[in-house]
């Protein structure tokens, strides 16, 4: 019995406009689907929390100067400390950066830009990367699916959603202890909870072997800095592929479809 090939990438959403090194991966997962067939899946991983993620480098159309755009949280707990999933859009951010964007951008993808409707970072950029025609025929496969996180395998290096101040946030679990980094040395210890596995999400040096457990790829796109960390001992049933090389990977792709 022959298994069609499952090509995958994973990737946090980066940026309300792709980084580059995103769509670098979403080409070559294309290229090789042309040559082998089988189904394209995105593991996105919305259930990360560093509000850097976000991050947005457009060049200015006549300087060609770089600006760092990003979200605007609604509020300091959210930004620090909960998922990209439920990380909330605050009031008027959209309509203030579509003033900004013909600085950067033409027209279409600022029309692109105004018509989603998301409230909640990470369902804002995927809805933009599908508006921008990145997406077609590809499973978006999401670590905060409740579904996803209960059909995974059991990792000892995780993450748990809890509540905190009002909000969820996304707490290290280690040494039967959970903590927030606020930055630096400094931690904060959260009251132990009883938590279910529909609230545990994967640390960078497990991701790997949890995601598999789900999507049971047979290819896996490889970026620049995951081959630092990834564990390819502990999945031999994937072939690894480097992604394309692409010039200035950091700052957002700006062009429609990939």
């Amino acid at each position: 019995m022959t298994t069609a090939p499952v090509i995958c990438f994973g990737q946090q959403p980066c940026g309300f406009f792709p980084r580059r090194f995103l769509v670098a991966k979403i080409q070559t997962a294309r290229r090789l689907h042309q040559e082998i067939g089988g189904e394209i899946v995105f593991f996105c991983h919305d259930s990360d929390h560093d509000p850097r993620e976000t991050q947005t480098i457009l060049r200015h159309r006549k300087t060609n100067k770089s600006a760092q755009l990003n979200f605007a949280f609604k509020n300091r707990i959210q930004r620090k400390f909960s998922p990209l999933y439920l990380k909330q859009i605050a009031a008027g951010w959209q309509d203030k950066t579509t003033l900004q964007l013909p600085n950067y951008l033409c027209h279409s993808l600022i029309n692109v830009f105004k018509k989603v409707s998301a409230t909640t970072i990470a369902d804002f950029c995927l809805e933009m990367y599908r508006g921008m025609g990145l997406l077609e025929n590809i499973r978006v496969v999401r670590s905060s699916d409740p579904g996803v996180r209960r059909a995974a395998c059991d990792v000892a290096e995780f993450f748990v959603d809890v509540p905190h101040e009002g909000e969820i946030v996304r707490a290290r679990f280690a040494n039967e202890t959970l903590t927030l980094h606020e930055g630096g040395d400094s931690f904060v210890t959260l009251p132990r909870v009883a938590f279910h596995k529909d609230q545990i999400s994967p640390t960078r040096d497990s991701r790997l072997r949890w995601m598999q457990s789900v999507v049971h790829c047979t290819h896996y796109i490889a970026g620049a800095g995951e081959k630092a960390y990834l564990r390819p001992e502990e999945t031999p049933e994937i072939n690894f592929v480097n992604r394309d090389e692409v010039d200035r990977p950091d700052e957002a792709w700006t062009e429609i479809g990939a």
